[in-house]
């Protein structure tokens, strides 16, 4: 395949020495045009169509991730496609390699999330509905209505009726048979939990329930629970209970296999908040690990809550992780290079220019800007003829003011902090940094807060037929 690439000046170095390899290791032919423009990113979709040259036989072009406007303004060949790649040139290698025949219908899952949202009775009706919107939002498929121990909630039909108006599945967590029975009568479809003490009511309920035992440790009681359950009727899944570490939780892990092979065809439901809401870590390796767990044994459904901080977003990540569980089993691949939005605090590799880059940007440089990268632990902040670096930011600013820098007011000496901060994150924790855009913190990335590129886009508008045009 021949392929068109679209740069700026600045880019263009960079962007060859990618190509020269890149090219081979993926197998295209590769033609670059530069733009009479020094930053790539700067370049409307319509600015760049106007300029355009596609040498024969190409068969596609690819212009920077971050131009923006609609493609369909460029006229090409028929059978020349044009797309946007990366908006940082450093990141083509995944560009490419995500192209990945392995990954289509990626996002099939047969794992149901069932988000408990915990002391329901103290909630108001209108701050209920909106946490179950929003756990759905995050991909839970049941809202579990958790109850208080040692109390009977008079509202709970209401509440229940209120979300399975919604359109929302719903289950019911009480050992209380009034709170029970007024769920199930105005919709509640599922009922946590059963064991001795009511299974003889569960007949009454008309709704799949989850059997649980009357002690983990020993599975005891649990056997005869299912009986009584087969023998009305009952549609079930088992819980044999996770426990947290250093309660039993390797063991516990070992009565869910035992399960599984005493039981083959049946249900069972694993309750995963029990890991996370006790362990003081990141919630989200514990429910991929668990998930994948799930996946593996045939365990069809997980319970999760988002109580305690650090696993506010488990709803989130137990979608994420069905995915690339279901893709892994699935596929009999490994879980690898495949899912990113579950790495957060060590998301976005970092992607190194070098030395001999940075200093050909600034002899290339002819604007008063400065540009800001991240690697090889040290900030460096590049401008016309200037290469400065160094780990603190405030012995950046000193350098500055020594090399004789007076034009940096006070808007752009804020906009450099903000960004040099930034930096600081990003080499903390080994991501990489990308001036004026957000850092990756997989799912958890928020949109970057405007400030340079709104300048820079209006100059660019302002002098959409000039020859040069300076970044922010």
């Amino acid at each position: 395949m021949q392929i068109h690439f679209v740069t700026g000046r600045l880019a263009e170095h960079s962007l060859r020495q990618m190509l020269a390899r890149l090219a081979a290791t993926v197998g295209f032919e590769a033609t670059v045009q530069v733009m009479p423009i020094t930053v790539a990113a700067l370049m409307p979709t319509s600015w760049i169509a106007r300029r355009l040259e596609v040498p024969p036989g190409t068969e596609r072009v690819i212009i920077p991730g971050g131009c923006r406007g609609p493609l369909d303004v460029f006229t090409v060949p028929a059978g020349v496609t044009v797309d946007r790649g990366p908006e940082d040139l450093r990141c083509l290698d995944e560009f490419f390699g995500q192209k990945r025949r392995d990954l289509e219908g990626y996002g099939r899952h047969d794992i149901e999330i069932i988000a408990e949202i915990n002391h329901a009775p103290r909630l108001a009706a209108a701050s209920l509905l909106a946490e179950s919107r929003r756990l759905t939002a995050a991909g839970a498929d049941r809202i579990d209505v958790g109850c208080d121990p040692g109390s009977s909630w008079p509202g709970v039909g209401d509440a229940v009726r209120m979300l399975v108006a919604e359109g929302l599945r719903v289950s019911i967590d009480s050992f209380e048979p009034r709170e029970v029975e007024a769920a199930v009568r105005a919709g509640a479809s599922l009922v946590l939990s059963v064991n001795s003490s009511n299974v003889e009511a569960a007949a009454d309920w008309g709704c799949e329930v989850v059997a649980i035992p009357d002690v983990p440790d020993t599975l005891a009681g649990l056997e005869a629970t299912l009986e009584r359950l087969a023998a009305d009727g009952v549609a079930h899944r088992i819980d044999p209970i996770l426990e947290p570490i250093g309660f039993g939780f390797a063991a516990s892990l070992g009565r869910y296999l035992d399960i599984r092979r005493r039981f083959p065809a049946a249900e069972i439901m694993m309750g995963i908040g029990n890991l996370t809401e006790l362990t003081d870590v990141d919630s989200a390796g514990i429910n991929t690990l668990l998930i994948g767990f799930c996946q593996e044994t045939g365990i069809r459904s997980v319970l999760t809550t988002e109580v305690i901080h650090w696993a506010r977003s488990s709803v989130r990540e137990c979608s994420l992780a069905r995915d690339l569980a279901w893709h892994a089993v699935t596929h009999r691949t490994l879980p690898k290079h495949v899912e990113p939005r579950l790495v957060t605090l060590r998301a976005g590799k970092p992607q190194v220019h070098g030395p001999e880059v940075l200093d050909h940007l600034a002899a290339a440089i002819r604007d008063p800007n400065f540009r800001i990268f991240a690697e090889r632990g040290m900030i460096h902040l590049v401008g016309a003829g200037l290469h400065l670096e160094s780990r603190d930011p405030f012995a950046l600013f000193d350098e500055l003011q020594a090399a004789g820098r007076t034009d940096v007011d006070s808007s752009h000496a804020f906009y450099l902090g903000y960004e040099m901060a930034k930096a600081v994150t990003a080499l903390t924790l080994d991501k990489d940094y990308r001036q004026d855009q957000p850092l990756d913190w997989g799912h958890l990335t928020q949109p970057e807060i405007g400030h340079g590129p709104s300048r820079a886009a209006a100059r660019v508008a302002a002098a959409a037929g000039s020859q040069e045009v300076s970044p922010a």
